[in-house]
């Protein structure tokens, strides 16, 4: 595909990356982390960066040698054949609408207290086909509003952390100096390693989101430099702020007094007498959400082009442009559907099927580890690029074991149980979907109908290896 702008630029990616990322899975979400492990929290948010580290930079790897704009999705299918690729995209893509038409369910309760005269799904319609209407913009229009977004996040977590240094110090703001305040009175370790164990699910969600770099790689003008510098920057980011803050934020008040409907930083600005930064807090939230969605729904049109382009969705999904517009617009609709099933359904159905996300996100990291596995014992390192993942292959196994390890875990945690049961029976749904669809193609082949999927499309669709003359290409230039 041509392009006709310089495309996106690293730190246009960056702060792509941190906008889907940084959402209400840290600002309220981290709440769940910090008491299930205590203060020991910060372990596992230094674990949890090394293993995104780790996973980004092996997508990385695979990403500089075919940017296509169905990353994962893409590579798997031609590493391990089309029913994976089959199978990934649309776990993928169903997880995440789930996801995010329950975020829209969140921003509208939290709009709501503005705008009362609203219902909640009307204000959450309203999002959706806002969030919708933009993604068709363009990814250098989008870009620059998820920049903008990203930022106003970004300066209210640096803003708290400086906030809370000057009340930790007892500098400047008209407190007494706290100290290590309520950190004195804490356990370290209330429940030893299995605390940071349970706690990793909660931490890996907060980070989830950073798979958005690879979805944009086609985007930008030169991926093999564009990418790595990306990766870099969006990890370094996210660990230093996350830290930052949850090192501020335990000396300012008793993890007993963490809730989940409200975020931590707001309660801790509201106990020493910081209303009004608490409800600049608030505003921060909403518009993280937003971002999010955004975000989200950058990749959620490039990741159903891929599927169609590769004659596993409907051809009525192919888009020739350079902005998925029909992908746009179907992932708007089925988010609109997840919203409208979100109040016809009852609670414990609409909360099982949302819950699939988490375990979508997992599935897919998990995919993306093995299909770079064989892809480096296959083909070596990407042309044009370097060997970026350190240790391979022993940090490429530490990472799948450490996945497998937190899928399993999700049990453990109160209210991820169904998380996991959903997310492997959504998995076994696609699962089924694809072997119909292989019966099915098989018996039109046989019976000599021609179809648009049949039989060049689908040939294409199952092809299991890289184009050997990319890397052939690659080496010579080198």
């Amino acid at each position: 595909m041509e392009k006709h702008h310089k495309g996106l630029t690293a730190v246009q990616l960056t702060m792509m990356a941190l906008g889907t990322v940084v959402g209400g899975s840290f600002f309220l979400g981290s709440v769940v982390a910090i008491r299930a492990a205590g203060p020991a929290v910060i372990i596992s948010y230094i674990l949890g960066g090394i293993l995104v580290y780790f996973i980004l930079f092996a997508l990385s790897e695979m990403t500089v040698a075919d940017p296509n704009a169905g990353s994962f999705r893409t590579f798997s299918e031609k590493i391990y054949g089309s029913g994976v690729g089959f199978v990934v995209g649309w776990v993928y893509w169903t997880g995440l609408i789930f996801a995010m038409s329950s975020e829209a369910i969140a921003v509208s309760i939290l709009l709501k207290a503005w705008i009362p005269g609203i219902s909640i799904p009307i204000m959450g319609s309203l999002v959706i086909i806002l969030v919708t209407i933009l993604n068709m913009l363009g990814a250098n229009i989008l870009s620059k509003l998820e920049s903008g977004l990203a930022a106003i996040k970004l300066l209210a977590i640096v803003g708290f952390i400086i906030l809370g240094i000057l009340l930790i110090s007892g500098i400047v703001l008209d407190v007494p100096r706290i100290g290590m305040g309520a950190l004195r009175e804490e356990v370290w370790f209330p429940a030893g390693i299995a605390g940071i164990a349970g706690s990793m699910l909660i931490v890996m969600f907060t980070y989830a989101g950073f798979e958005i770099i690879s979805l944009a790689a086609s985007e930008t003008s030169n991926p093999h430099q564009t990418v790595p510098k990306a990766i870099f920057y969006t990890v370094i980011s996210l660990v230093g702020l996350y830290l930052a803050t949850i090192i501020v934020l335990l000396p300012l008040i008793p993890i007993s007094s963490f809730t989940a409907e409200i975020s931590p930083m707001v309660l801790a600005l509201t106990r020493w007498n910081l209303g009004w930064a608490g409800w600049v807090m608030n505003i921060v939230l909403i518009s993280a959400i937003i971002s999010t969605m955004l975000a989200a729904m950058f990749g959620l049109g490039r990741m159903i082009r891929s599927l169609a382009d590769g004659g596993q969705a409907p051809p009525q999904l192919k888009d020739k442009g350079e902005i998925p517009f029909r992908g746009i617009i179907f992932s708007g609709f089925a988010m609109l559907l997840g919203l409208f099933l979100g109040f016809i359904l009852p609670g414990q159905v609409y909360i099982f099927l949302v819950s699939s996300g988490g375990f979508a996100l997992l599935f897919t990291y998990l995919v993306i580890l093995f299909t770079h596995q064989k892809f480096r014992k296959e083909n070596g390192c990407p042309p044009k690029g370097n060997c970026q993942l350190p240790g391979y292959p022993y940090s490429s196994w530490i990472a799948i074991i450490s996945l497998i390890g937190i899928i399993l875990s999700m049990p453990l945690v109160p209210g991820q149980g169904s998380g996991l049961v959903a997310g492997a029976i959504l998995t076994l749904l696609y699962v089924t979907a694809y072997l119909l669809k292989q019966y099915f193609l098989k018996r039109n082949i046989n019976k000599g109908r021609v179809s648009t999927l049949t039989p060049q499309v689908h040939a294409e669709a199952s092809e299991e290896i890289f184009p050997q003359g990319l890397y052939e290409k690659g080496k010579k230039e080198d």
